[in-house]
C-alpha cells in the first residue's frame, strides 16, 4: 500500500468538470450578490468563469464507507461592464466552497454536490479525516476512540473487567482469522485483506513463496508469533488488524481508486507498514498500535481490576508498599487480559501508576530490581537505569558528568549511579553492594538521571513505548546521555549528605606524600587491615603485598590496582598512588579503561564482584 495518496488531488482530477459546472451555475444565478473586489467595472454586465483550482478538501467521516467533504476552489473570473459607454473588462478571482457527498463502496460513482457558497472560512469537521482518508486522532482522544470501538463491537468489555477474545471480536466484525506462515523470516506478523485476491505466502514444506487465493475480510496471523513472542502478542496482532479494518478501509479504498490491484495491508514486526515508508501509513500503523492495547484493556475496567489485584497481593505479601507488589500485579493483569507483560506495564502507567516505570527492566541481560520515585520526576524518555558500557562511555566522555562523579561520591550499583552513603547503599548477606530499600523507593534523592534517544530498531512515534521496553527481548538500541538539570541529587545536596565522609577522605588525601610506597603504608593503616588480610582479600601472596608496599619490588599495574580496590580506596586516593608509582593506566588500552571504571565506580564492591564484572565485559582478570 503506497499510503501517500492525496484525496484532494483525486477530487481535483476526477471531478473537475462537475466542480466547474457547479461553480458556473452558482455564478449565473447569483452574480448580482457576489462580493467581488473590482476596481474598473462599475456595473456588472456579464461574468465568465475561465478556470478553477482546487485549494483544499476537508473531509468528514460518515458511517459505513460514506464520506462528506468540502471542496474549496479558487475561480478565475472575467467580468464585463454593463454600461456600453464603458467598454471595461476586468479579471479577478473568488473562492467558493462546495459541499459534496460520496460512497467509497461504489468508487464515488454516486458523487453529488449538495451546495455551493462563497468561501468565508474552513468548517470544523465533527470526525475529520486526513488527505489520505485516515481518521485524524489526537493522542488525548485515543481512550474515547477505543471506547467507541468497543461500544460498537464488544460492549460487554466496558461493563465488567474481562479479556477481549480476539477471535470473537473478529467474528463480530465479520472477519475471519487464519493462522498461516506469511514470510520465512517473520518480517510480517499480521496481514488483513480488504478484497478477494491472489496472495503470496511462505510454504514451509517447499521452503518457498507460493500463490494462494484469499477472500476479502481475512486476517492472517503468523503462528511463529506464538514461539518468537507470546500469546499476548498474537492477541494484540488480531486486534491490531481489526482496528485497520474499522478505521482504515477508507484510506485503503482511496489507494484502490489510484491503484485497483491494491488488496491488503501487511504489518511489519518493528511497527511500520511493510513496503512503505510514507507518512500516511506510519500514522495508520501508529493508530493501530496505540488503540489495540486500549481496546484490550479499557481504562475504566482495567483500573478496577488493577485495584483488586493490588489489594490481593498487598494482603498476600503483608506489605503496604505498592512497589513490592507492582510486578506480580502487572503479570496478573497481563494474564487476565491476555496481553503481553509490556502492554500491561504501559497500561498501568496510563492508569496513573508511575511505580510501574521501574519494573521488569533488564540491563546487560540482568534483571534490575523494581524501584520508584516521586511522581512527575522522570519524563518518558528518561531513566535512572543504564548499562555498564553506556556508564563507562558517559563517565569518560561527558565532562559534566565526569566532574560530578569523579570524586567517588557516586557508585555504579545495580545499573544505577547511586550516591555513596549508608542511607542509600548497603551490603547483602553475600557481601555484595546493593541499594537500600529506602534508595529503591526514593530514587530521585540518590541517583543520576539519564536521557534516552532511540538509535535504531524503532520509529519515532513508538518511542514512548520503546523507552519502557527495556526488557530481555528488546532489540532496540539506545543513545544515552547524562541529563544535567533534572537530577535531584545536586552537588549541594550531595556535599551535605557526604560532608563527613568526604571530610575524612580529604584529610587522608592531604597527608599523602609523593612517595607511592609511603602513601600505601598510610592508607593500609587508615583502613586498619593487615598485610595477611589484604592478601587474602585480593588473592595475592602476603609476602608479595608486603614487598610491593616496602618498594622491594615494583609489582605490576594489575597488582597495584588490586591493592587499591582491596582497600576500597576513593578514586582520588587510588589515582594519587598510581600516578606516583612506576606504572600508569593507559586510557587507550581497553583493559585499563575497565580498570579505571572499577577504581572510580566499583571501589566499594568485593574483589569477587569486580572480577565477575571484568570477566563479563571481556577485560583481562586482575
Amino acid at each position: 500500500m503506497a499510503g501517500n495518496r492525496s484525496f484532494k488531488d483525486y477530487v481535483a482530477n476526477r471531478f473537475e468538470n462537475e466542480l466547474f459546472d457547479a461553480v458556473k451555475n452558482y455564478i449565473e444565478e447569483n452574480y448580482d450578490n457576489l462580493d467581488l473586489r473590482l476596481y474598473k467595472v462599475r456595473n456588472i454586465g456579464d461574468i465568465e468563469l475561465s478556470d478553477i483550482e482546487v485549494k483544499l478538501v476537508s473531509v468528514n467521516d460518515l458511517p459505513g464507507m460514506k464520506i462528506e467533504f468540502d471542496v474549496v476552489v479558487e475561480a478565475d473570473l472575467v467580468v464585463r461592464e454593463s454600461d456600453y459607454h464603458y467598454d471595461e473588462l476586468e479579471y479577478c478571482s473568488q473562492w467558493f466552497m462546495l459541499k459534496c457527498l460520496g460512497d467509497l463502496d461504489s468508487n464515488l460513482d454516486d458523487f453529488t454536490i449538495s451546495s455551493v457558497t462563497e468561501y468565508i472560512g474552513k468548517n470544523k469537521q465533527p470526525k475529520p479525516m486526513s488527505d489520505s482518508l485516515a481518521p485524524i486522532i489526537r493522542k488525548e482522544h485515543l481512550e474515547s476512540v477505543a471506547t467507541d470501538f468497543l461500544r460498537r463491537y464488544y460492549p460487554e468489555a466496558l461493563k465488567n473487567p474481562m479479556a477481549v477474545e480476539p477471535q470473537v471480536l473478529a467474528e463480530k466484525m465479520g472477519l475471519r482469522v487464519e493462522m498461516r506462515e506469511i514470510t520465512k523470516d517473520f518480517s510480517v506478523f499480521g496481514q488483513i485483506f480488504f478484497h478477494d485476491c491472489e496472495a503470496e505466502v511462505y510454504d514451509k514444506d517447499s521452503d518457498e513463496m507460493v500463490q494462494i487465493n484469499v477472500d476479502a475480510r481475512t486476517i492472517f496471523v503468523d503462528p511463529k508469533a506464538y514461539f518468537l513472542r507470546n500469546l499476548g502478542s498474537v492477541n494484540n496482532t488480531i486486534v491490531h488488524e481489526c482496528v485497520h479494518w474499522d478505521l482504515h478501509r477508507k484510506a485503503f479504498e482511496l489507494e484502490r481508486l489510484y491503484n485497483s490491484s491494491a488488496t491488503r495491508i501487511k504489518c511489519q514486526v518493528v511497527g511500520g507498514i511493510k513496503d512503505s515508508n510514507k507518512d500516511a501509513t506510519d500514522w495508520m500503523e501508529w493508530q493501530a498500535n496505540a488503540l489495540a492495547p486500549r481496546i484490550q484493556m479499557p481504562i475504566s475496567t482495567f483500573k478496577k481490576k488493577a485495584f483488586e489485584f493490588i489489594k490481593q497481593y498487598k494482603k498476600e505479601k503483608g506489605t503496604d508498599e505498592l512497589i513490592d507488589v507492582m510486578e506480580p500485579v502487572i503479570d496478573a493483569l497481563a494474564t487476565f487480559f491476555g496481553v503481553s507483560r509490556l502492554a500491561a506495564k504501559i497500561r498501568m502507567i496510563d492508569a496513573g501508576y508511575e511505580e510501574a516505570i521501574g519494573t521488569f527492566t533488564y540491563i546487560d541481560g540482568r534483571y534490575v530490581k523494581p524501584h520508584r520515585f516521586k511522581k512527575g520526576i522522570l519524563q518518558r524518555n528518561q531513566t535512572f537505569s543504564i548499562g555498564v558500557v553506556d556508564a563507562a562511555i558517559q563517565s569518560l566522555a561527558n565532562p559534566e558528568m565526569r566532574s560530578l562523579v569523579r570524586d567517588g561520591s557516586y557508585l555504579y550499583v545495580d545499573s544505577h549511579f547511586v550516591l555513596n552513603h549508608p542511607k542509600y547503599l548497603t551490603k547483602d548477606i553475600y557481601g555484595n553492594t546493593v541499594l537500600t530499600d529506602y534508595a529503591r523507593t526514593h530514587m530521585e534523592e540518590c541517583c543520576l538521571i539519564f536521557e534516552l534517544s532511540v538509535k535504531s530498531g524503532c520509529r519515532e512515534r513508538y518511542y514512548s513505548e520503546c523507552f519502557l521496553n527495556r526488557d530481555k527481548t528488546s532489540n532496540i538500541d539506545f543513545d544515552i546521555k547524562y541529563c544535567n538539570g533534572f537530577e535531584y541529587a545536586t552537588p549541594e545536596r550531595k556535599a551535605k549528605i557526604l560532608a563527613d565522609i568526604l571530610a575524612e577522605e580529604v584529610r587522608i588525601y592531604s597527608e599523602l606524600p609523593n612517595s607511592y610506597t609511603k602513601s600505601l603504608e598510610i592508607v593500609i593503616e587508615w583502613r586498619g587491615v593487615t598485610y595477611k588480610e589484604l592478601g587474602e582479600r585480593i588473592l595475592l601472596n602476603e609476602k608479595t603485598v608486603r614487598r610491593i608496599v616496602n618498594g622491594e619490588t615494583k609489582g605490576s599495574i594489575n597488582s597495584l590496582v588490586l591493592i587499591c580496590l582491596g582497600l576500597h580506596l576513593p578514586p582520588k586516593i587510588s589515582r594519587h598512588i598510581i600516578d606516583n608509582s612506576p606504572h600508569s593506566l593507559n586510557i587507550n588500552d581497553k583493559n585499563h579503561q575497565w580498570y579505571d571504571f572499577a577504581l572510580t565506580y566499583l571501589y566499594t564492591k568485593s574483589i569477587d564482584e569486580i572480577r565477575q564484572f571484568l570477566h563479563q565485559y571481556g577485560a583481562e582478570p586482575l
